[in-house]
């Protein structure tokens, strides 16, 4: 399932049936207090895993931990290479991809990457190559707010810190975005968060989980049916 632990005669005998690649790409970020900053990452993982355990023919590329994650500058710990480097190097990625598998997959859980990643796969496709893109998407709180921080309740328990879970901005998304987009989080998030993620519980990161799975999983049989 994992193309980093497979040899490369293998790894030439799964491209020749027709495997899909599925890269996880995420971003080292802030996600509040309570938050590792690899959660983008864990989720992309998490989805590309779980699409791999439903569909034999997916195998899944070591993941892209960094991305463009400038808007959470100001917080410790966030690693950004912005979007010219974040737009090149999955450009590169893809073409590089190609020379072994037909079909590439990115699953991109980090928001900041939509754009960067929309322009490489608008690119590699015009190169010809066949190329699909997933995002995650859910209803509620969008940065640190409860439905991330109940997939990491049922992904990684061991690195979530409840004890430190607080409100940040609970205002909608639609309201603080000019803000968003002139200074960053910082600008209306003390904290890096933007909902309330008190009272989020493993279970509901499962269903969560779940549902996105699904998602993905049919989105996928319709790219490259089985």
């Amino acid at each position: 399932m994992r193309l980093a632990d497979a040899t490369w005669p293998s790894v030439a005998e799964r491209a020749a049936d027709g495997a899909i690649l599925a890269v996880p790409i995420g971003a080292t970020e802030q996600h509040g207090p309570h938050l590792p900053l690899s959660t983008d990452t864990d989720l992309a993982v998490a989805l590309c895993e779980r699409l791999a355990a439903i569909r034999p023919d997916v195998l899944v590329a070591p993941p892209v931990p960094y991305g463009s994650s400038g808007e959470h500058a100001g917080f410790a710990g966030t690693l950004s290479i912005g979007q010219a480097a974040t737009e090149l190097l999955l450009l590169e990625l893809g073409r590089s991809a190609g020379e072994t598998f037909r079909h590439l997959l990115f699953v991109s859980a980090h928001g900041g990457n939509t754009g960067p990643l929309a322009r490489a796969v608008a690119r590699l496709r015009a190169e010809s190559r066949d190329v699909e893109v997933y995002q995650p998407r859910w209803q509620g709180d969008p940065h640190a707010g409860r439905p991330e921080t109940a997939m990491q309740l049922a992904l990684r328990p061991d690195v979530v810190e409840m004890d430190c879970a607080e409100p940040g901005d609970r205002r909608p998304l639609g309201e603080v975005l000019p803000l968003l987009r002139e200074g960053g989080v910082r600008a209306v998030s003390h904290n890096g968060v933007l909902g309330d993620p008190t009272g989020a519980n493993a279970a509901e990161g499962e269903e969560l989980l779940t549902v996105l799975t699904v998602a993905l999983v049919s989105q996928v049989d319709g790219w490259c049916p089985r």
